[in-house]
């Protein structure tokens, strides 16, 4: 089966999963050629460990029931992509609002500032230009296009 196919199925059933619990979302599905599937899913309000096994176990269960993999010969792989994955969906962005981001630009910019606002098209950050007492914090409308990737900033 080629790969993008089993994406599309894995993703299929990925959300069939989910359907029944609208806080959860898909987030990404990867096939190495081992045959090791890696499927990430978030949630509105983040995502317990008990919730990933819970879906693990329903998504395998299907994923065999199709028979993708003759004799089960795959692995499930599935997580919360993680604080160091970049953002993808509109959806993470709005979960992570009030947080520290870093925005690399498609041209090759990078801007790091305080997620404010979601909308459909863009975003809202506010950022300090500056140092002491010549610094200054503005605000910064982003549209997604011009957004290569996003990636939460821990802060300690």
């Amino acid at each position: 089966m080629a790969n993008e196919t089993a994406i599309e199925k894995i993703e299929q059933l990925t959300d069939q999963v989910l359907a029944g619990e609208p806080a959860y979302f898909r987030v990404a599905v990867k096939i190495k050629p081992t045959n090791n599937v890696k499927v990430f899913i978030d949630g509105d309000q983040g995502i317990a460990i008990e919730k990933c096994v819970q879906f693990n176990r329903k998504l395998y269960k299907l994923i065999e029931e199709t028979g993708m993999y003759p004799e089960g010969e795959f692995s499930l792989e599935l997580s919360s992509p993680g604080v160091d994955e970049p953002l993808k969906l509109q959806r993470q962005y709005v979960k992570n609002i009030g947080r520290q981001v870093e925005i690399l630009f498609t041209d090759g910019t990078q801007k790091e500032g305080k997620l404010l606002e979601v909308a459909e098209a863009d975003i809202i950050i506010e950022h300090t230009e500056g140092k002491g007492k010549k610094a200054v914090t503005q605000q910064l409308v982003i549209p997604f296009n011009n957004i290569k990737t996003t990636t939460v900033q821990v802060k300690f």
